[in-house]
Protein backbone atom coordinates (compact mmCIF):
# COMPACT_ATOMS: atom_id res chain seq x y z
CA UNK A 1 0.00 0.00 0.00
CA UNK A 2 1.84 2.94 -1.40
CA UNK A 3 1.78 5.45 1.51
CA UNK A 4 -0.26 8.85 1.69
CA UNK A 5 0.91 11.25 -0.55
CA UNK A 6 1.02 14.04 2.37
CA UNK A 7 3.09 11.53 5.01
CA UNK A 8 6.64 11.84 6.10
CA UNK A 9 7.19 9.08 4.79
CA UNK A 10 6.09 9.87 0.90
CA UNK A 11 8.11 13.50 1.04
CA UNK A 12 11.42 11.29 2.30
CA UNK A 13 10.82 8.35 -0.47
CA UNK A 14 10.30 11.61 -3.16
CA UNK A 15 13.82 12.72 -1.91
CA UNK A 16 15.59 9.51 -2.03
CA UNK A 17 14.08 9.41 -5.61
CA UNK A 18 15.12 12.63 -6.88
CA UNK A 19 18.48 11.80 -5.31
CA UNK A 20 18.72 8.65 -7.18
CA UNK A 21 17.54 9.87 -10.69
CA UNK A 22 19.27 12.92 -10.81
CA UNK A 23 22.42 12.44 -8.80
CA UNK A 24 24.93 15.93 -8.75
CA UNK A 25 23.43 16.26 -12.55
CA UNK A 26 23.15 20.24 -13.10
CA UNK A 27 20.08 21.65 -12.50
CA UNK A 28 19.20 22.16 -16.28
CA UNK A 29 19.37 18.55 -17.05
CA UNK A 30 16.17 16.82 -17.55
CA UNK A 31 14.53 13.12 -16.40
CA UNK A 32 11.62 11.49 -17.25
CA UNK A 33 8.78 12.27 -14.97
CA UNK A 34 6.88 9.15 -13.07
CA UNK A 35 3.84 11.59 -11.81
CA UNK A 36 0.71 10.15 -12.62
CA UNK A 37 -0.01 12.71 -15.43
CA UNK A 38 3.29 12.64 -17.23
CA UNK A 39 3.75 8.81 -16.74
CA UNK A 40 7.04 8.91 -17.55
CA UNK A 41 6.66 10.13 -21.49
CA UNK A 42 7.47 14.07 -20.76
CA UNK A 43 10.52 15.37 -19.63
CA UNK A 44 11.65 17.28 -16.82
CA UNK A 45 14.16 19.34 -14.79
CA UNK A 46 14.77 18.10 -10.92
CA UNK A 47 12.51 20.75 -9.61
CA UNK A 48 9.70 20.35 -11.91
CA UNK A 49 9.37 16.67 -11.70
CA UNK A 50 9.29 17.52 -7.40
CA UNK A 51 6.64 19.72 -8.55
CA UNK A 52 4.71 17.13 -10.35
CA UNK A 53 5.21 14.04 -7.43
CA UNK A 54 4.13 16.10 -5.24
CA UNK A 55 0.98 17.73 -6.78
CA UNK A 56 -0.12 14.31 -9.07
CA UNK A 57 1.36 11.87 -7.40
CA UNK A 58 3.44 9.24 -8.08
CA UNK A 59 2.71 5.81 -10.54
CA UNK A 60 1.89 3.24 -8.31
CA UNK A 61 2.98 0.44 -9.74
CA UNK A 62 6.64 2.37 -10.80
CA UNK A 63 8.14 0.29 -8.47
CA UNK A 64 11.36 -0.75 -11.05
CA UNK A 65 12.98 2.59 -11.48
CA UNK A 66 13.74 1.15 -15.08
CA UNK A 67 13.01 4.98 -16.52
CA UNK A 68 16.06 6.09 -14.41
CA UNK A 69 18.88 3.69 -14.69
CA UNK A 70 17.49 0.94 -12.37
CA UNK A 71 18.25 -2.72 -13.98
CA UNK A 72 15.69 -5.26 -14.37
CA UNK A 73 15.71 -8.60 -12.17
CA UNK A 74 14.29 -11.38 -13.02
CA UNK A 75 13.86 -14.49 -11.18
CA UNK A 76 14.25 -18.15 -12.86
CA UNK A 77 12.10 -21.34 -11.33
CA UNK A 78 14.53 -21.76 -9.03
CA UNK A 79 14.82 -18.52 -7.56
CA UNK A 80 18.09 -17.34 -8.85
CA UNK A 81 18.31 -13.54 -9.74
CA UNK A 82 19.53 -13.27 -13.36
CA UNK A 83 20.21 -10.28 -14.25
CA UNK A 84 20.27 -8.69 -18.02
CA UNK A 85 21.21 -6.24 -20.47
CA UNK A 86 20.83 -5.08 -23.61
CA UNK A 87 24.62 -6.24 -24.95
CA UNK A 88 23.69 -9.75 -23.13
CA UNK A 89 20.53 -9.87 -25.35
CA UNK A 90 22.49 -8.99 -28.70
CA UNK A 91 25.57 -11.63 -28.12
CA UNK A 92 22.95 -14.40 -27.85
CA UNK A 93 21.56 -14.61 -30.89
CA UNK A 94 23.88 -12.94 -33.12
CA UNK A 95 24.41 -16.18 -35.43
CA UNK A 96 20.58 -15.66 -36.58
CA UNK A 97 20.42 -11.40 -37.01
CA UNK A 98 16.95 -12.05 -38.33
CA UNK A 99 15.46 -14.10 -35.27
CA UNK A 100 17.23 -11.16 -33.33
CA UNK A 101 15.92 -8.34 -34.98
CA UNK A 102 12.32 -9.72 -35.17
CA UNK A 103 12.25 -10.40 -31.39
CA UNK A 104 13.83 -6.97 -30.88
CA UNK A 105 10.94 -5.63 -32.52
CA UNK A 106 8.52 -7.19 -31.04
CA UNK A 107 9.56 -6.62 -27.79
CA UNK A 108 11.06 -2.78 -28.47
CA UNK A 109 14.34 -3.41 -27.00
CA UNK A 110 16.96 -2.23 -29.60
CA UNK A 111 20.41 -2.54 -29.78
CA UNK A 112 22.52 0.94 -29.63
CA UNK A 113 20.01 2.71 -27.75
CA UNK A 114 19.88 4.68 -24.21
CA UNK A 115 16.38 4.25 -23.61
CA UNK A 116 16.23 0.38 -24.25
CA UNK A 117 15.83 -0.84 -20.79
CA UNK A 118 13.50 2.24 -19.93
CA UNK A 119 10.94 0.72 -22.60
CA UNK A 120 10.90 -2.58 -21.28
CA UNK A 121 8.97 -0.68 -18.12
CA UNK A 122 6.79 0.95 -20.44
CA UNK A 123 3.31 -0.92 -21.65
CA UNK A 124 0.15 -0.03 -22.49
CA UNK A 125 -0.94 0.84 -19.27
CA UNK A 126 2.04 2.74 -18.46
CA UNK A 127 3.37 -0.21 -16.07
CA UNK A 128 6.21 -2.69 -15.51
CA UNK A 129 6.07 -5.11 -18.03
CA UNK A 130 7.79 -7.95 -16.31
CA UNK A 131 5.84 -10.98 -17.63
CA UNK A 132 6.68 -9.26 -21.37
CA UNK A 133 10.25 -9.58 -20.13
CA UNK A 134 9.95 -12.91 -18.78
CA UNK A 135 8.73 -13.94 -22.73
CA UNK A 136 11.24 -11.87 -24.20
CA UNK A 137 14.19 -13.53 -22.28
CA UNK A 138 12.65 -16.93 -22.45
CA UNK A 139 12.43 -16.59 -26.49
CA UNK A 140 15.81 -15.49 -26.47
CA UNK A 141 16.94 -18.95 -24.55
CA UNK A 142 15.11 -20.38 -27.45
CA UNK A 143 16.58 -18.97 -29.90
CA UNK A 144 19.83 -20.33 -28.55
CA UNK A 145 18.83 -23.84 -28.83
CA UNK A 146 19.74 -26.12 -31.83
CA UNK A 147 16.79 -27.91 -33.34
CA UNK A 148 19.11 -31.03 -32.53
CA UNK A 149 22.49 -31.74 -31.80
CA UNK A 150 24.59 -30.35 -35.13
CA UNK A 151 21.96 -28.03 -36.67
CA UNK A 152 23.60 -24.83 -37.38
CA UNK A 153 20.83 -23.70 -40.01
CA UNK A 154 17.87 -23.75 -37.53
CA UNK A 155 17.21 -23.18 -33.52
CA UNK A 156 14.04 -23.94 -32.29
CA UNK A 157 12.75 -20.78 -32.48
CA UNK A 158 13.52 -20.14 -36.26
CA UNK A 159 12.43 -23.41 -36.92
CA UNK A 160 8.79 -22.68 -35.37
CA UNK A 161 9.08 -19.30 -37.15
CA UNK A 162 9.83 -20.60 -40.78
CA UNK A 163 6.97 -23.34 -40.23
CA UNK A 164 4.62 -21.08 -39.27
CA UNK A 165 5.41 -18.87 -42.38
CA UNK A 166 4.98 -21.95 -44.69
CA UNK A 167 1.31 -22.52 -42.93
CA UNK A 168 0.02 -18.96 -43.30
CA UNK A 169 1.63 -18.56 -47.29
CA UNK A 170 -0.16 -21.98 -47.82
CA UNK A 171 -3.27 -21.89 -46.22
CA UNK A 172 -2.91 -24.98 -44.36
CA UNK A 173 -5.22 -26.20 -41.64
CA UNK A 174 -4.63 -26.59 -38.13
CA UNK A 175 -5.26 -30.27 -38.65
CA UNK A 176 -2.19 -30.71 -41.42
CA UNK A 177 0.01 -28.58 -39.69
CA UNK A 178 -0.32 -31.10 -36.74
CA UNK A 179 0.30 -34.25 -39.40
CA UNK A 180 3.19 -32.01 -40.21
CA UNK A 181 4.64 -32.10 -37.38
CA UNK A 182 4.25 -35.19 -36.81
CA UNK A 183 5.57 -36.37 -40.19
CA UNK A 184 9.34 -34.57 -38.85
CA UNK A 185 8.88 -35.75 -35.63
CA UNK A 186 9.70 -39.03 -37.22
CA UNK A 187 11.89 -37.83 -39.82
CA UNK A 188 14.23 -35.94 -37.64
CA UNK A 189 17.02 -37.09 -34.94
CA UNK A 190 14.84 -38.04 -31.73
CA UNK A 191 16.22 -35.57 -29.74
CA UNK A 192 15.08 -33.27 -32.19
CA UNK A 193 12.57 -30.34 -30.21
CA UNK A 194 9.78 -30.38 -32.97
CA UNK A 195 6.55 -29.57 -30.98
CA UNK A 196 3.76 -32.53 -30.85
CA UNK A 197 0.76 -30.61 -32.55
CA UNK A 198 0.12 -27.31 -33.23
CA UNK A 199 -1.18 -25.91 -30.28
CA UNK A 200 1.95 -27.13 -28.89
CA UNK A 201 3.83 -24.81 -31.36
CA UNK A 202 1.49 -21.94 -31.39
CA UNK A 203 1.17 -21.88 -27.74
CA UNK A 204 5.86 -21.58 -27.60
CA UNK A 205 5.80 -18.34 -29.89
CA UNK A 206 2.15 -16.83 -28.50
CA UNK A 207 4.29 -14.14 -27.39
CA UNK A 208 5.16 -12.81 -30.63
CA UNK A 209 1.69 -11.93 -32.01
CA UNK A 210 -0.84 -9.41 -30.53
CA UNK A 211 -4.07 -10.57 -28.30
CA UNK A 212 -7.65 -10.09 -29.37
CA UNK A 213 -10.53 -10.49 -27.62
CA UNK A 214 -13.84 -12.66 -27.62
CA UNK A 215 -17.02 -10.60 -26.77
CA UNK A 216 -20.51 -11.86 -26.14
CA UNK A 217 -23.43 -9.92 -27.92
CA UNK A 218 -27.12 -10.12 -28.05
CA UNK A 219 -28.31 -11.81 -31.04
CA UNK A 220 -30.41 -9.39 -32.22
CA UNK A 221 -28.05 -6.66 -32.63
CA UNK A 222 -28.95 -5.31 -29.15
CA UNK A 223 -26.34 -4.82 -26.71
CA UNK A 224 -22.90 -6.31 -26.64
CA UNK A 225 -21.99 -7.42 -23.07
CA UNK A 226 -18.92 -5.42 -22.97
CA UNK A 227 -17.98 -2.72 -19.97
CA UNK A 228 -20.67 -2.00 -17.62
CA UNK A 229 -22.60 -4.57 -18.88
CA UNK A 230 -19.58 -7.35 -18.83
CA UNK A 231 -21.73 -9.55 -16.34
CA UNK A 232 -24.85 -8.87 -18.09
CA UNK A 233 -27.10 -11.89 -18.41
CA UNK A 234 -29.93 -11.18 -20.63
CA UNK A 235 -30.42 -8.43 -22.97
CA UNK A 236 -32.03 -5.38 -21.94
CA UNK A 237 -33.46 -4.89 -24.78
CA UNK A 238 -35.06 -7.84 -25.98
CA UNK A 239 -34.58 -9.56 -22.77
CA UNK A 240 -33.09 -12.73 -24.96
CA UNK A 241 -30.71 -14.46 -22.49
CA UNK A 242 -26.93 -14.48 -22.76
CA UNK A 243 -26.10 -17.97 -23.14
CA UNK A 244 -27.67 -20.84 -25.13
CA UNK A 245 -29.32 -23.66 -23.09
CA UNK A 246 -27.73 -26.44 -24.43
CA UNK A 247 -26.18 -29.69 -22.31
CA UNK A 248 -23.57 -32.16 -22.86
CA UNK A 249 -23.51 -35.88 -21.13
CA UNK A 250 -20.43 -36.60 -19.11
CA UNK A 251 -19.04 -40.42 -20.04
CA UNK A 252 -18.64 -40.36 -15.80
CA UNK A 253 -21.64 -42.89 -14.43
CA UNK A 254 -23.35 -40.80 -11.45
CA UNK A 255 -25.20 -42.54 -9.48
CA UNK A 256 -26.25 -45.03 -11.79
CA UNK A 257 -26.58 -42.77 -14.90
CA UNK A 258 -24.76 -40.39 -16.79
CA UNK A 259 -24.19 -37.17 -15.13
CA UNK A 260 -25.71 -34.15 -17.10
CA UNK A 261 -23.67 -31.24 -17.18
CA UNK A 262 -24.68 -27.76 -18.25
CA UNK A 263 -22.20 -26.46 -20.84
CA UNK A 264 -22.48 -22.72 -21.19
CA UNK A 265 -22.17 -21.61 -24.63
CA UNK A 266 -22.90 -17.87 -25.66
CA UNK A 267 -25.46 -16.98 -28.08
CA UNK A 268 -23.31 -14.71 -30.45
CA UNK A 269 -19.78 -13.89 -30.25
CA UNK A 270 -17.47 -11.31 -31.94
CA UNK A 271 -14.08 -10.36 -32.38
CA UNK A 272 -12.27 -7.38 -31.20
CA UNK A 273 -8.33 -6.40 -31.99
CA UNK A 274 -7.47 -3.46 -30.06
CA UNK A 275 -6.00 -1.06 -31.28
CA UNK A 276 -3.99 0.42 -29.45
CA UNK A 277 -1.05 -2.58 -29.65
CA UNK A 278 -1.28 -2.49 -33.26
CA UNK A 279 -0.69 1.06 -33.26
CA UNK A 280 2.60 0.69 -30.78
CA UNK A 281 3.79 -2.05 -33.16
CA UNK A 282 4.04 -0.29 -36.27
CA UNK A 283 6.32 2.37 -33.94
CA UNK A 284 8.44 -0.80 -32.31
CA UNK A 285 9.42 -1.91 -35.92
CA UNK A 286 12.01 -0.20 -37.05
CA UNK A 287 11.35 -1.23 -40.59
CA UNK A 288 8.26 0.86 -40.57
CA UNK A 289 8.83 3.45 -37.46
CA UNK A 290 10.42 5.57 -40.32
CA UNK A 291 7.63 5.15 -43.07
CA UNK A 292 5.11 6.45 -40.69
CA UNK A 293 6.19 9.67 -41.00
CA UNK A 294 6.87 9.84 -44.86
CA UNK A 295 3.55 11.69 -45.05
CA UNK A 296 5.41 14.93 -43.69
CA UNK A 297 8.84 14.43 -44.23
CA UNK A 298 9.22 12.65 -48.08
CA UNK A 299 6.08 13.60 -49.40
CA UNK A 300 6.24 16.22 -52.15
CA UNK A 301 3.90 18.92 -52.51
CA UNK A 302 3.40 20.73 -55.65
CA UNK A 303 -0.16 20.50 -56.03
CA UNK A 304 -1.10 16.61 -56.96
CA UNK A 305 -2.98 14.77 -55.45
CA UNK A 306 -0.76 11.56 -55.07
CA UNK A 307 -1.52 11.29 -51.19
CA UNK A 308 -4.57 11.54 -48.45
CA UNK A 309 -2.35 13.82 -47.19
CA UNK A 310 -2.91 16.68 -51.00
CA UNK A 311 -6.15 16.31 -49.97
CA UNK A 312 -8.33 19.70 -48.59
CA UNK A 313 -9.87 17.34 -45.92
CA UNK A 314 -6.34 16.88 -44.57
CA UNK A 315 -5.43 20.45 -44.77
CA UNK A 316 -8.40 21.62 -43.15
CA UNK A 317 -7.86 18.94 -40.27
CA UNK A 318 -4.36 20.03 -39.85
CA UNK A 319 -5.68 23.58 -39.63
CA UNK A 320 -7.96 22.88 -36.89
CA UNK A 321 -6.25 20.74 -34.84
CA UNK A 322 -2.55 22.23 -35.12
CA UNK A 323 -1.86 20.26 -31.79
CA UNK A 324 -2.65 17.32 -33.54
CA UNK A 325 -0.84 18.12 -36.52
CA UNK A 326 2.33 19.22 -34.52
CA UNK A 327 3.95 15.85 -34.47
CA UNK A 328 4.22 13.83 -37.57
CA UNK A 329 4.23 10.67 -36.02
CA UNK A 330 0.74 11.00 -34.59
CA UNK A 331 -2.00 8.47 -36.63
CA UNK A 332 -4.26 9.50 -39.55
CA UNK A 333 -6.59 6.38 -40.09
CA UNK A 334 -9.19 5.78 -42.10
CA UNK A 335 -12.57 2.81 -41.54
CA UNK A 336 -13.24 0.69 -44.34
CA UNK A 337 -16.38 -1.99 -43.48
CA UNK A 338 -18.42 -4.33 -46.02
CA UNK A 339 -19.98 -7.37 -45.48
CA UNK A 340 -18.81 -10.86 -47.43
CA UNK A 341 -19.88 -14.46 -47.80
CA UNK A 342 -16.75 -16.18 -46.02
CA UNK A 343 -18.35 -19.68 -47.91
CA UNK A 344 -17.67 -19.02 -51.54
CA UNK A 345 -21.01 -20.34 -51.91
CA UNK A 346 -23.33 -17.37 -53.31
CA UNK A 347 -26.17 -19.26 -52.41
CA UNK A 348 -25.84 -19.65 -49.02
CA UNK A 349 -27.09 -16.55 -46.95
CA UNK A 350 -24.32 -15.57 -44.90
CA UNK A 351 -22.96 -11.96 -44.15
CA UNK A 352 -19.59 -11.49 -42.10
CA UNK A 353 -18.76 -8.00 -41.29
CA UNK A 354 -14.92 -7.00 -41.04
CA UNK A 355 -14.05 -3.26 -39.81
CA UNK A 356 -10.74 -2.24 -41.10
CA UNK A 357 -8.50 0.46 -40.30
CA UNK A 358 -6.04 1.84 -43.12
CA UNK A 359 -3.14 3.94 -41.24
CA UNK A 360 -2.10 7.04 -43.79
CA UNK A 361 1.23 7.98 -42.14
CA UNK A 362 2.47 5.35 -44.48
CA UNK A 363 3.60 5.94 -48.42
CA UNK A 364 0.94 5.31 -50.68
CA UNK A 365 2.41 2.34 -51.67
CA UNK A 366 2.31 0.83 -48.38
CA UNK A 367 -1.13 2.34 -46.34
CA UNK A 368 -3.28 0.22 -48.67
CA UNK A 369 -0.82 -3.33 -48.93
CA UNK A 370 -2.99 -6.19 -46.92
CA UNK A 371 -0.08 -6.41 -44.75
CA UNK A 372 -0.23 -2.46 -43.22
CA UNK A 373 -4.25 -2.86 -43.45
CA UNK A 374 -5.28 -3.37 -39.61
CA UNK A 375 -7.88 -5.66 -38.62
CA UNK A 376 -10.39 -4.31 -35.63
CA UNK A 377 -13.50 -5.95 -35.86
CA UNK A 378 -14.92 -9.34 -37.09
CA UNK A 379 -18.97 -9.42 -36.57
CA UNK A 380 -20.10 -12.66 -37.59
CA UNK A 381 -23.32 -13.65 -40.07
CA UNK A 382 -25.32 -15.28 -40.29
CA UNK A 383 -27.37 -11.95 -41.09
CA UNK A 384 -25.53 -8.19 -41.82
CA UNK A 385 -25.84 -6.13 -38.65
CA UNK A 386 -27.24 -3.08 -41.00
CA UNK A 387 -27.82 0.06 -38.93
CA UNK A 388 -27.04 -1.97 -35.43
CA UNK A 389 -23.12 -1.69 -36.51
CA UNK A 390 -22.86 0.91 -34.02
CA UNK A 391 -22.98 -1.96 -31.25
CA UNK A 392 -19.90 -3.68 -32.61
CA UNK A 393 -18.20 -0.04 -33.01
CA UNK A 394 -18.30 0.43 -29.36
CA UNK A 395 -14.78 -0.86 -27.83
CA UNK A 396 -12.91 0.94 -30.97
CA UNK A 397 -14.97 4.32 -30.55
CA UNK A 398 -13.81 3.96 -27.05
CA UNK A 399 -10.12 3.13 -27.71
CA UNK A 400 -9.87 5.98 -30.31
CA UNK A 401 -11.66 8.45 -28.53
CA UNK A 402 -8.71 7.68 -25.56
CA UNK A 403 -6.00 7.68 -28.29
CA UNK A 404 -7.39 11.48 -29.29
CA UNK A 405 -7.38 12.76 -25.65
CA UNK A 406 -4.83 11.43 -23.80
CA UNK A 407 -2.81 9.00 -26.16
CA UNK A 408 -0.53 6.25 -25.31
CA UNK A 409 3.52 6.13 -24.14
CA UNK A 410 4.94 4.78 -27.33
CA UNK A 411 8.38 3.41 -27.85
CA UNK A 412 9.79 5.30 -31.52
CA UNK A 413 12.19 2.95 -33.03
CA UNK A 414 13.72 5.28 -35.43
CA UNK A 415 14.20 8.44 -32.71
CA UNK A 416 15.28 5.65 -29.94
CA UNK A 417 13.12 7.50 -28.09
CA UNK A 418 9.58 7.80 -25.94
CA UNK A 419 6.74 9.83 -27.20
CA UNK A 420 3.20 10.33 -26.64
CA UNK A 421 1.32 8.85 -29.48
CA UNK A 422 -2.12 9.93 -30.73
CA UNK A 423 -4.58 8.73 -33.42
CA UNK A 424 -7.61 10.40 -35.23
CA UNK A 425 -9.99 9.25 -37.34
CA UNK A 426 -10.41 11.03 -40.66
CA UNK A 427 -12.80 9.34 -43.08
CA UNK A 428 -14.76 6.11 -43.59
CA UNK A 429 -14.62 4.39 -47.31
CA UNK A 430 -17.65 1.96 -47.86
CA UNK A 431 -19.90 1.49 -50.83
CA UNK A 432 -23.76 3.48 -50.87
CA UNK A 433 -25.35 1.02 -48.61
CA UNK A 434 -22.40 0.66 -46.57
CA UNK A 435 -22.61 4.38 -45.98
CA UNK A 436 -26.25 3.88 -44.65
CA UNK A 437 -24.77 1.46 -41.87
CA UNK A 438 -22.04 3.23 -40.84
CA UNK A 439 -23.70 7.15 -40.65
CA UNK A 440 -27.37 5.67 -40.39
CA UNK A 441 -28.80 7.60 -43.35
CA UNK A 442 -31.45 6.68 -45.04
CA UNK A 443 -29.52 5.47 -48.53
CA UNK A 444 -32.89 4.11 -49.64
CA UNK A 445 -35.23 6.88 -49.54
CA UNK A 446 -36.02 10.36 -51.33
CA UNK A 447 -33.45 12.04 -49.87
CA UNK A 448 -30.68 9.08 -50.58
CA UNK A 449 -28.04 11.49 -51.09
CA UNK A 450 -26.32 13.10 -48.21
CA UNK A 451 -24.59 15.66 -50.08
CA UNK A 452 -27.97 17.60 -51.96
CA UNK A 453 -30.57 16.10 -49.00
CA UNK A 454 -33.61 18.07 -49.66
CA UNK A 455 -32.79 19.29 -53.17
CA UNK A 456 -32.50 15.40 -54.26
CA UNK A 457 -34.65 15.11 -57.53
CA UNK A 458 -36.39 11.75 -57.06
CA UNK A 459 -39.05 10.11 -58.30
CA UNK A 460 -40.62 7.44 -57.29
CA UNK A 461 -42.18 4.71 -58.78
CA UNK A 462 -45.47 3.92 -58.64
CA UNK A 463 -45.50 0.35 -59.69
CA UNK A 464 -41.86 -0.53 -59.27
CA UNK A 465 -42.24 0.96 -55.59
CA UNK A 466 -38.68 2.44 -55.35
CA UNK A 467 -37.31 5.84 -56.12
CA UNK A 468 -35.66 6.92 -58.76
CA UNK A 469 -33.40 9.49 -59.85
CA UNK A 470 -33.74 9.90 -63.46
CA UNK A 471 -33.37 13.70 -63.32
CA UNK A 472 -30.77 14.25 -60.85
CA UNK A 473 -28.05 15.21 -62.56
CA UNK A 474 -26.12 17.42 -60.32
CA UNK A 475 -22.82 16.61 -60.94
CA UNK A 476 -22.45 15.87 -64.52
CA UNK A 477 -22.31 18.48 -67.35
CA UNK A 478 -24.85 19.85 -69.95
CA UNK A 479 -23.54 18.00 -72.84
CA UNK A 480 -22.88 14.17 -70.93
CA UNK A 481 -24.95 11.17 -72.69
CA UNK A 482 -25.18 9.81 -69.31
Amino acid sequence: MAAPRGSLEYRVGILYFLLYAFGDAAPDVTRPCPCCKCINSLSHDRETVHEHLMINGILQDYRIWNFHGEKLIVQDHDNKELHYSVQQVSEVTSHEPMVQEMLHDAFGIHEGSTSNENYIGASTSHTPMESNVKDFYRLIEEGKQQLYTGCTEFSKLSFLVELFQLKVNGKWSDKSFTALLDFLRRVLPSEAQVPKSFYEAKKLISSLGLHYEKIHACPNDCMIYWGENENEQACKVCNLPRWKNLQKSSRRSYKGGKKRLEVKIPAKVFWYFPLKPRLQRLFMLSKTSENMQWHFKKRVSDGNLRHPADSRAWKEFDERHYEFASDPRNVRLGLAADGFNPFKNQSTSHSTWPIVLMPYNLPPWECMKPYSIILSTLIPGPKAPGNDIDVYLRPLLTELKDLWENGIATFDACDKKMFQLRAALLWTVSDFPGLGCLSGWNTYAKNACPTCADNTDAVYLKHGKKWSFRGHRRFLPLDSEM
